[in-house]
């Protein structure tokens, strides 16, 4: 795991990674909530996604009539972070362009991320600044694992439950790993989805432009984890058949649409950020215990 720093406020506390700013534990009272890597089901706990999210066509990216090579996802969660201040609850981590990040992606920017511990949740606030001469085309996603089940015996009766009404149907993804036109239905009864084996056995279930800005992930006891997104337009769910943690995730940017082409700065939800520029975009998990 490498260096790590631990961050506490009352009976909360959370472990980060300097490598990736990747958080690794939280736990509310004793009870651990994030799933812990596991290479059987998924080596990862809560990786950064940036600087797109998904997968990129062909696994490349153009930009000004060039091809680079880019991973699922981006290079920020198999980046080395730099600590550029800590308190006893708080951490700022910062990640910059250099000579490697610009094989995959020729531009300069600086990703800062500041977790904060506070009495029973865990928020981290993004700051993505632009230090060059051009344009920074840029998306950033969350994908934290929870425990799957973090209160009570078994897996079933949980559910995720959204802040407001959602269609009912998701994006089919192909099996490249891109965005199709065509929908799926999904058993979304208003604002609660119930989970299962069957429904998380493809792909991830894209909710994208959601009306909601808060996810619940609701045990049968009442118990739940929430998230709260601050310019996190869309959410997703993932898990695999059997796998003891399902993925609530939030995106600024998705996957290439299947047959996109383009530049990447041409590229659908992904954002411009001009010369000189920041944007900030902010998630915040909570912890429920059951009544």
């Amino acid at each position: 795991m490498g260096d790590t720093i631990r961050l506490a406020a009352g009976d909360t506390a959370a472990t980060i990674a300097a490598h990736g700013a990747e958080p690794v534990a939280w736990s509310v009272g004793g009870r651990d909530l994030l799933w812990q890597a596991d290479a059987a089901w998924w080596d990862r706990t809560s990786p950064i996604l940036f600087p797109i999210v998904g997968r990129a066509r062909n696994g490349e990216i153009r930009v000004d009539g060039e091809n680079y090579p880019i991973g699922v996802h981006g290079f920020a969660a198999s980046s080395d972070f730099r600590l550029a201040r800590r308190t006893d609850n708080s951490a700022t981590l910062i990640l910059s362009d250099d000579e490697n990040s610009r094989k995959s992606f020729p531009f300069s920017f600086e990703l800062e991320v500041v977790y904060e511990v506070i009495e029973g949740s865990l928020s981290a606030a993004f700051t993505v600044r632009n230090p060059g001469a051009e344009p920074l085309p840029y998306a950033l996603g969350v994908h934290p694992g929870f425990r799957w089940p973090f209160s009570g015996a078994g897996r079933e009766g949980y559910r995720v439950e959204f802040e407001k009404e959602e269609e009912p149907e998701v994006p089919v993804i192909t099996r490249d790993g891109l965005f199709s036109e065509n929908k799926r239905a999904v058993p979304l009864d208003g604002r609660v989805l119930p989970l299962s084996d069957e429904l998380l056995s493809r792909e991830a279930l894209c909710f994208l432009n959601a009306n909601s800005r808060l996810l619940r992930f609701v045990a049968p006891d009442g118990a739940a984890i929430s998230m709260t997104v601050e310019d996190f337009p869309h959410f997703a769910i993932w898990s695999k058949r059997g796998a003891p943690f399902v993925s609530l995730e939030a995106w600024t940017g998705h996957g290439d649409p299947d047959g996109f082409d383009g530049d990447i700065s041409e590229k659908p939800s992904m954002r411009l950020l001009a010369p000189g520029a920041e944007a900030r975009h902010a998630v915040r998990l909570g912890y429920d215990k059951a009544a």
